[in-house]
C-alpha cells in the first residue's frame, strides 16, 4: 500500500510539473544573453578586501559620526514601545543565553547574537531620529551598526575593523536600492527600506568574519532571497511594524545571509548576474524601469554612499525636517494664540506626510504641537495619545494644509532635494513666510562633527520616555540624574572605540 500510494503521489507530481518541465525546456532553447556589466565579482573582491582597504580619513570619519549618531538614537530610543517589544522577543528567544550571547544595544540585557541585533536594530530606530540616505531611500545606521558592534564584541575586534564594516555595509545599502531603480522598487510595492539594510548588514557581517572572496556570492544570493519589505509601512500608526521593516528585518536576514555561509550554505554564486537572477527579474528589467546595475560597482572603493547619507536634526521623518525648521523660525514673529491658517508647500510624497497617521510623519500634527507648545520635543512628537486625544490639537490641526510645489521639485538627473515654504496666516490677516531650501544635515549641507556630537549630547536625545504607543509616562535617562546615569552607561561605553 505504501509503494502505491508513493507511486501515485509520484505521478500526480509528475502530472503537475510535465507542462512547467515542458515549459522550462522551451524557454532554454532560446538564446539569453548575460547582463552587463557583470557585478558579482567586483563586490566580491571589494567585500573581501574591504578590512584591507586605504579608506580616506573623511571617510572614516564620516563613518565615526554615523555609528555615534546610531548609539544616541538607541539610547534616546529604548524605552519607546518598538524598542521594548523587540527586546521582549529577543529575550523570549535566547532565554538566559550564554553562548555567543551579546549586549543589546542601550541595555545592560545579552541575548544570542541574531536576537541582540535584531532588538539593537529596532531600538536604534524605535523612533525617527536616526541617519537616513535620502537618495536611496534607506536608513543604514540601527541595522548596520548593530551588526557590527555585536559581531565585534563577540569575536573580540578592534574599533577600526567595526568602523570599515560600517562603511561598506552603507555602501551596499546605498547602492543595491539605486541599482534595483527606485521607480521600480515603487511601482513593485517592494520597500527600498527593507532591501537596503538586508544588503548592507550581510557585506559588513562577511567583512568582520573574514569571508572569502569566492563566498561571498552565496552571501549575495542568501540576500536575494531574504530581500523584503513592503510600502505597506505607511500606513502603520505606532512606529512598531515601521522599525521592523527599516531596522530589524534588514539586521536579521541580512546577518543569517553571512553566517550560513560562514557555516557552509551554498547558494547561486553569481545570482546577481545570471539572465533570471534577482537583480534582473522583469518587475526591476522591464522596459520603461529605472534599472542601473552599473550602479552597484561604480568608482567602487573610491566614490563612497557615506558623504550622501544624512542626519536628522529633529525627531521627525526626513521629508518633514524642512517644514519644521520654518515653523519653528516663524514662531519669533507670529501670535500663536491668533493663527487662523497655516500653509506648507512641499516636494515629493506631500501628501503622505499631511495625512500619516504616524505623529511624528504628519505635518499637521507636528504644526499643531509647534504651535501649542513654542517648541518640538522628542515624547510629544511620537505620541499618539496626543494626537487623537488633545482637543487642541485637533482643533489647530485643521487650520494647517499640506500641498504640493511642482517647482520645488528636483530636475531630471538632480539629486533629490528636501525644501519647504511654510506660511502663517494670523486672524488678524497679517501673513508670515519663510521659504526654507535644506535642513543642516541634509547630504548638500552636512552636520559638522561638534554638531553630530552635539546633537546626540542633546536633551531631546537624554530624555527618551514613552510608554506604549508613545505615550509619555515612563521615565527615560537623563544623565543628570544620579539614579540613571548608571542606566545610561552599556551604550556610553560603546562611544569610545572609534576614535
Amino acid at each position: 500500500m505504501r509503494a502505491s500510494r508513493r507511486q501515485a503521489l509520484g505521478a500526480g507530481i509528475f502530472a503537475v510539473a510535465a507542462p512547467l518541465a515542458g515549459t522550462s525546456v522551451v524557454a532554454q532553447t532560446t538564446p539569453v544573453t548575460r547582463p552587463e556589466p557583470a557585478v558579482t565579482g567586483p563586490l566580491s573582491r571589494f567585500i573581501a578586501g574591504s578590512q584591507d582597504l586605504a579608506i580616506d580619513e573623511e571617510t572614516l570619519d564620516l563613518g565615526r559620526r554615523h555609528i555615534l549618531d546610531t548609539l544616541a538614537s538607541a539610547v534616546a530610543c529604548r524605552d519607546l514601545e518598538p524598542s521594548v517589544l523587540a527586546r521582549r522577543f529577543a529575550l523570549a528567544q535566547s532565554g538566559d543565553a550564554r553562548k555567543s550571547a551579546v549586549i543589546i544595544l542601550a541595555t545592560r540585557e545579552r541575548a544570542a547574537l541574531i536576537d541582540a541585533v535584531f532588538a539593537s536594530a529596532m531600538t536604534a530606530h524605535g523612533a525617527e531620529i536616526n541617519d537616513f540616505i535620502p537618495s536611496a531611500l534607506v536608513q543604514p545606521g540601527p541595522a548596520i551598526v548593530s551588526a557590527a558592534i555585536a559581531l565585534a564584541e563577540q569575536r573580540k575586534l578592534s574599533g577600526l575593523q567595526v568602523l570599515k564594516a560600517v562603511i561598506v555595509g552603507y555602501e551596499m545599502a546605498g547602492r543595491m536600492p539605486k541599482a534595483l531603480g527606485l521607480r521600480n522598487l515603487s511601482r513593485s510595492g517592494m520597500a527600498n527600506h527593507g532591501v537596503g539594510p538586508t544588503f548592507g548588514v550581510a557585506a559588513a557581517a562577511a567583512s568582520l568574519m573574514g569571508i572569502e572572496e569566492a563566498r561571498i556570492g552565496d552571501v549575495l544570493t542568501y540576500c536575494s532571497q531574504q530581500a523584503s519589505g513592503s510600502w505597506q509601512w505607511m500606513l502603520d500608526v505606532e512606529h512598531v511594524e515601521k522599525s521592523f521593516v527599516f531596522a530589524g528585518m534588514g539586521a536579521r536576514a541580512g546577518l543569517q545571509a553571512a553566517l550560513m555561509v560562514e557555516h557552509g550554505f551554498r547558494g547561486v554564486r553569481e545570482n546577481l548576474d545570471q539572465p533570471t537572477g534577482f537583480l534582473n527579474q522583469g518587475m526591476f528589467s522591464a522596459a520603461g524601469g529605472d534599472l542601473n546595475r552599473r550602479y552597484l560597482i561604480e568608482d567602487l572603493g573610491t566614490r563612497w554612499e557615506m558623504p550622501l547619507t544624512a542626519y536628522k536634526k529633529y525627531p521627525t521623518g526626513g521629508p518633514t525636517q524642512p517644514a519644521v525648521e520654518g515653523l519653528l523660525q516663524l514662531l519669533p514673529q507670529i501670535d500663536r494664540t491668533k493663527v487662523a491658517a497655516v500653509r506648507i508647500e512641499m516636494p515629493g510624497r506631500w501628501d503622505a506626510f499631511r495625512d500619516a497617521a504616524m505623529p511624528a510623519l504628519n505635518l499637521r500634527y507636528l504644526s499643531a504641537i509647534i504651535l501649542i507648545d513654542g517648541r518640538l520635543d522628542f515624547v510629544s512628537a511620537q505620541s499618539l495619545p496626543r494626537m487623537h486625544g488633545d482637543p487642541a490639537v485637533k482643533a489647530l490641526m485643521e487650520k494647517v494644509d499640506v500641498v504640493h510645489d511642482p517647482a520645488q521639485e528636483a530636475g531630471p538627473g538632480q539629486p533629490r532635494t528636501e525644501s519647504a515654504r511654510v506660511i502663517v496666516t494670523e486672524t488678524s490677516g497679517r501673513r508670515r513666510e519663510t521659504y526654507i531650501p535644506y535642513v543642516v544635515g541634509f547630504p548638500s549641507h552636512p552636520m559638522s562633527k561638534a554638531e553630530v556630537e552635539a546633537k546626540a549630547r542633546g536633551p531631546a536625545r537624554a530624555r527618551a520616555r514613552a510608554g506604549p504607543c508613545g505615550q509619555a509616562d515612563r521615565p527615560g535617562l537623563d544623565p543628570r540624574h544620579p539614579a540613571q546615569r548608571r542606566r545610561a552607561r552599556p551604550a556610553d561605553r560603546h562611544l569610545g572605540a572609534f576614535g
